[in-house]
């Protein structure tokens, strides 16, 4: 693990405050967009409609906070040029809250489904699954941000091998109903709703596996984007771990 005064110790104090700022702003983001993804579930699981606006107006301020961040990324390259690891955690937080915003937008996006489905009459089917793979993403959500506020490669690495056992949750999840689509007809409406819920919490897993691997080039200075969780295994020296079941 890395020595946190690499990234906060330069000749510019007002340069280490603007590169702590953008740490601390892209933490509260994060704290925002985690709260949308629970929000949005209790909202679909609860029939909550109220809570569901309340998700979709909230996407509007994750949405100014990205281009804030971003705007103070491209001040800080232009008038400070980082090198280093500096400029690694510019670089990381800049890509960071474009997964955080799409993040947002997924939790919009269940927001919108959970009205629609009060609208139509709950679905019979998927709100276990729901809650099991939205738990399940938010704490990648959460794990990812800490990863990144701990500087702790580690940590995002199980972030990112948990991506796959979302992912196994979500074709588990599919699978069931479809076949209960199948079975009543009469329900295509309402579980089509769930499905499109569902899909958009594996995104929610995908944008977390792609936060953590951010943290793992912040710290470790390894682009690890597109090469499997093996891949990230032999660029960081670790023995491979065994499969998930």
């Amino acid at each position: 693990m890395p020595d946190k005064e690499l990234f906060t110790q330069h000749i510019s104090q007002q340069f280490n405050e603007e590169l702590e700022d953008i740490r601390t702003r892209l933490l509260e983001m994060g704290g925002l967009v985690e709260k949308q993804i629970s929000d949005a579930v209790t909202a679909l699981i609860d029939g909550n409609t109220g809570l569901a606006g309340q998700v979709r107006s909230v996407d509007d301020t994750v949405n100014r906070m990205e281009v804030d961040i971003d705007q103070e990324c491209l001040r800080i390259l232009a008038r400070r040029q980082p090198a280093a690891s500096d400029l690694r955690l510019v670089i990381s937080i800049s890509k960071i809250i474009v997964d955080l915003e799409r993040i947002g937008d997924e939790s919009s996006r269940i927001a919108r489904r959970a009205l629609q489905l009060v609208e139509e009459g709950q679905a019979p089917r998927g709100y276990v699954e729901c809650r099991h793979i939205g738990n399940h993403v938010r704490k990648m959500v959460q794990e990812a941000l800490d990863a990144f506020a701990r500087l702790d490669a580690d940590q995002a690495f199980a972030v990112a091998r948990e991506d796959k056992v979302v992912d196994q949750e979500y074709k588990s999840a599919m699978r069931e109903m479809v076949t209960y689509m199948m079975e009543d007809p009469r329900s295509i409406s309402r579980v089509l709703n769930i499905l499109w819920v569902l899909r958009s919490l594996e995104r929610v897993g995908d944008h977390a596996r792609n936060i953590a691997e951010h943290v793992i080039y912040l710290v470790k200075g390894t682009d690890v984007r597109h090469i499997g969780i093996k891949g990230i295994e032999e660029r960081l020296g670790r023995k491979p771990e065994p499969e998930a079941e």
